[in-house]
């Protein structure tokens, strides 16, 4: 599994402490930007960038986690994508049932409410969002279907 990180200037340290949980965890992370605190960039680059990695490859457990001022705004930036499942997870079972219910591959998270002193919180989000399946059962895979047709 790799895993796309990407996050504006709200979302640019959380980002970085994602980042070097997930490699002390041994993920393969590659960071789609910012690369630098911008205060005007904006994050729909950053939602685009890591979904067209995350649509682009072959892998179908490759995801993405997307993080702004509220995580509203990469949800619907990354979800214009075809293929792209985003959702917003501001608990662990947020998490749970995006990926065992819709099958999300990407990840969403609200720098705002999750960047403080904490890590445990968003870790757990995080480690949910990576070790939940998918299901699999015959409605959540119509529903997927479903969405897909939509775009």
């Amino acid at each position: 599994m790799r895993i796309y990180l990407g996050a504006d200037h709200q979302g640019f340290h959380l980002k970085n402490r994602v980042f070097a949980y997930l490699v002390k965890r041994g993920y393969d992370v590659e960071d789609v930007g910012a690369d630098a605190l911008k205060p005007d960039d904006d994050f729909p680059q950053f939602a685009q960038a890591a979904a067209l990695k995350l649509i682009d490859e072959e892998n179908d457990t490759d995801r993405a986690i997307l993080i702004c001022g509220g995580g509203q705004g990469m949800a619907i930036a990354a979800n214009r994508f075809r293929g792209v499942r985003a959702i917003v997870a501001t608990t662990a079972e947020d998490a749970r049932y995006g990926r065992n219910d819709n099958d999300a591959n990407a990840l969403s998270l609200p720098a705002r409410i999750l960047d403080n002193d904490d890590d445990r919180y968003w870790q757990d989000i995080v480690d949910t969002f990576l070790e939940t399946e998918f299901s699999g059962a015959a409605r959540h895979e119509r529903r997927n279907r479903e969405l897909d047709e939509l775009s």
